[in-house]
């Protein structure tokens, strides 16, 4: 009897630990600010809450000291900048090991080395060639460091590395890309690291923003999205989004490749412009994605499991570029109070009552250049724009956008004509994160531009 009570109560305890412990809910932790706290005060915020997981975009020693004996598990970054060298010299990769590793490790707990963000979909080639190699030569540093089976190597892919992810079953990567995505992932296999994808449903709806769409993204109730291939039911975006990475795996062979989500989020706010950020929308998405995660549910593609899901972001980044919205996607203030509660403290886990926005969405979106773009950029995006099958001619001399005969006006044509014909994806509006999505339309005198739905 009195080892049933044991039993009883260590099993009780067990319980009540898994439920207070969530490695599956981590958090990005940008500084493109100047009014965050210090690195011992985001620490204790830490602490206090349920996250167990922090992603770095570099390797701050400040914070990575400050986070250490604390068991939070650190993902850190090797900037895009560190690229080349990394990939020249296997030299630089010891010397970067053993300047954003060594001092700190084990007591801080460096779990992933993150190279690059979204390389494989900046049309950079020496930063796509020159991404394998970096990694490979930081992978033999920490082996060298007998760290190779203890730190993880790997990138973080934008979800336009896929040319198709509707329906999810159809999910595949870019064929352009196929070589080196093949190469990539056959070290993570050999390696044993993830493959770090940044699924936003909050872009989904703004190239979608009718209100069943918003309902699907906010994971509230909706009437589903049925894949013709496999008869599955999707109930929302998120869950969509992923296992059309997995479907993209699966296809290629590499279906024992975990999926980490390093970025989704929603913003509380943007421009008057915007389609869809706003504090009840944030809410709802990031409340309702953290109690779809505690329950364990997983995807469809990948049952009983929660993929670690790393949300963006711990707090605002004031000094970002772009719409306002770019600004907006922090948890928590710079005095440390919560934006808005989603119960991630500890000892509140309610569930989040999900919530319905009362404004209705708009009907019309168009894709425009980010103010502030350079005509050297504009040209190009131009020059891609029409180079892929578009119909120009209204742009052309005695079209009906002619005039003005400058490269904005008929960049900002040709632009929102691509992102209508391609399939009106988040993607299809980025052209290296030099556009952005408005509801206003930009049609003037005789020139229409194509809108959405």
């Amino acid at each position: 009897m009195a080892m049933l009570v044991k039993f009883s109560v260590f099993f009780f305890l067990l319980c009540l630990s898994l439920a207070n412990s969530q490695s599956f809910i981590g958090v990005n932790y940008g500084q493109v600010a100047d009014n965050l706290p210090a690195p011992a005060a985001t620490v204790k915020l830490l602490q206090s809450t349920t996250i167990e997981k922090i992603r770095l975009y570099g390797a701050d020693p400040a914070i990575i000291k400050a986070l250490a004996n604390t068991g939070i598990g650190i993902v850190i970054g090797a900037s895009n900048g560190d690229i080349a060298a990394l990939a020249s010299d296997p030299n630089y990769a010891g010397q970067w090991v053993n300047t954003n590793v060594l001092p700190y490790y084990p007591a801080s707990n460096i779990t992933v080395i993150t190279v690059g963000n979204e390389i494989m979909t900046s049309g950079v080639q020496n930063l796509i060639s020159g991404l394998l190699p970096a990694m490979q030569n930081l992978q033999n540093a920490l082996s060298a460091a007998s760290l190779g089976g203890k730190i993880k190597v790997t990138t973080v892919h934008s979800m336009a590395v896929l040319t198709q992810s509707d329906p999810p079953s159809s999910g595949c990567f870019n064929p352009a890309l196929d070589d080196t995505m093949k190469a990539l992932l056959a070290f993570q296999r050999a390696n044993g690291s993830p493959l770090m994808i940044n699924p936003y449903p909050f872009f989904a709806f703004q190239s979608d923003p009718r209100a069943e769409t918003l309902a699907f993204c906010l994971f509230q109730p909706n009437s589903g999205r049925v894949d013709s291939k496999t008869g599955i039911k999707y109930m929302n975006m998120f869950d969509a989004q992923v296992d059309a990475v997995r479907s993209a795996l699966n296809t290629i062979g590499f279906k024992d490749i975990e999926i980490v989500v390093a970025e989704t989020g929603w913003p509380y706010m943007g421009d008057p412009n915007e389609v869809g950020p706003s504090l009840d929308n944030a809410r709802a998405y990031v409340g309702n994605l953290i109690n779809y995660l505690r329950s364990m549910v997983g995807t469809p593609l990948m049952p009983g499991k929660s993929v670690d899901t790393y949300i963006f972001a711990l707090y605002d980044e004031d000094l970002k570029p772009g719409p306002a919205s770019e600004r907006a996607f922090g948890l928590f203030r710079p005095d440390l109070s919560m934006t808005y509660d989603v119960g991630l403290s500890k000892g509140s886990q309610a569930p989040v009552t999900p919530v319905t926005p009362a404004t209705p969405a708009p009907s019309a979106v168009w894709c425009i250049p980010k103010v502030g773009v350079s005509d050297a950029q504009l040209q190009s995006n131009l020059d891609y724009a029409c180079g892929h099958g578009v119909d120009c001619s209204a742009i052309q001399p005695g079209g009906v956008c002619f005039e003005p005969n400058s490269v904005a006006s008929h960049a900002a044509y040709a632009m929102n004509l691509l992102y209508q014909t391609a399939g009106r994806n988040p993607w299809n509006c980025d052209f290296s994160q030099t556009a952005m999505l408005t509801s206003n339309n930009p049609s003037y005198n005789g020139c229409s531009y194509p809108s959405s739905p």
